[in-house]
């Protein structure tokens, strides 16, 4: 099996119904997808199952029920019981924009075998299409310590090889940036290579739980956390100086905005292609 594409859910409503179909609608049939509900009262995963019951593709959704303690629990349960050598986590609501996302990465994947990359040690990653401002947001396409500071690739946009995953489950002491540190630590502590897709993976619906006001501390805390886990003082005061000389509290607010938030990253997109 190719791919791993990884859905956690609890009481999902109508979100799980376009997450999973644009999983069974793509071209590359080697994948399976690992829905992994925490215990739903809602019956929309029982809804889903009754409903497709009759379709081929259907078997290629395989429910396990569990308690976990959230996400990121959820998301290590899941890692469990994955074959695929390639996992993609991708939430409800979120979906794969185009039919040839997992035969594009499939391509890109025979190309570093081909060149003798170690595939236990890699993580491709893509744009991503955001469903706040419905702009496409470009990936960098060199990942660096101030890329990693500042801003790294979409969750959702991300494969992962599965031995990464299992050597280094999200850590659940953290409740909002699990997953930056698993990044951080693919990057620094297990010298995976990066390689950009110059194509977007993921339409990330946005306004989920690291994004809501009562979070927003809570994430500057994690963030100063686990930097300081992977990067120097020295590294640190320097990515902090380059922030506030590029005035990132300015292009954050025109990245977030509807009215600026097109041209800034129509821009952005520029200027990593030159």
């Amino acid at each position: 099996m190719k791919f791993s594409v990884i859905t956690v859910c609890l009481n999902p409503g109508e979100k799980l119904n376009a997450t999973l179909e644009s999983v069974l609608s793509q071209s590359c049939p080697d994948v399976e997808i690992v829905l992994k509900d925490g215990c739903s009262t809602d019956g929309s995963v029982e809804n889903w199952q009754r409903e497709n019951a009759s379709r081929p593709e259907a078997e290629r959704v395989k429910v396990y029920t569990e308690k976990d303690s959230g996400i990121y629990d959820a998301m290590n349960q899941a890692v469990a019981h994955a074959e695929g050598e390639f996992l993609l986590f991708l939430n409800c609501g979120d979906v794969l924009p185009e039919d040839e996302v997992l035969e594009r990465t499939r391509q890109v994947l025979e190309q570093e075998k081909k060149a003798g990359t170690d595939m236990d040690r890699l993580v491709l990653y893509g744009d991503t299409c955001s469903g706040k401002n419905h702009v496409t947001i470009a990936s960098a396409p060199v990942i660096s310590g101030f890329t990693c500071y500042r801003n790294i690739p979409c969750h959702q946009s991300c494969f992962y090889s599965a031995a990464l995953c299992r050597e280094k489950p999200y850590d659940l002491q953290y409740k909002i940036r699990a997953d930056y540190d698993h990044f951080l630590w693919c990057f620094y502590k297990a010298g995976a290579k990066m390689r950009h897709m110059d194509f977007p993976v993921a339409f990330y619906e946005g306004r989920g739980f690291s994004e809501s006001p009562e979070n927003q501390k809570r994430d500057k805390q994690e963030h100063r956390r686990i930097t300081s886990n992977y990067m120097s003082r020295r590294e640190l005061f320097k990515y902090r100086g380059a922030m506030i000389v590029t005035l990132a509290p300015l292009r954050r607010a025109m990245a977030e905005s509807k009215l600026f938030s097109g041209v800034y990253h129509w821009v952005k997109k520029r200027i990593y292609s030159a």
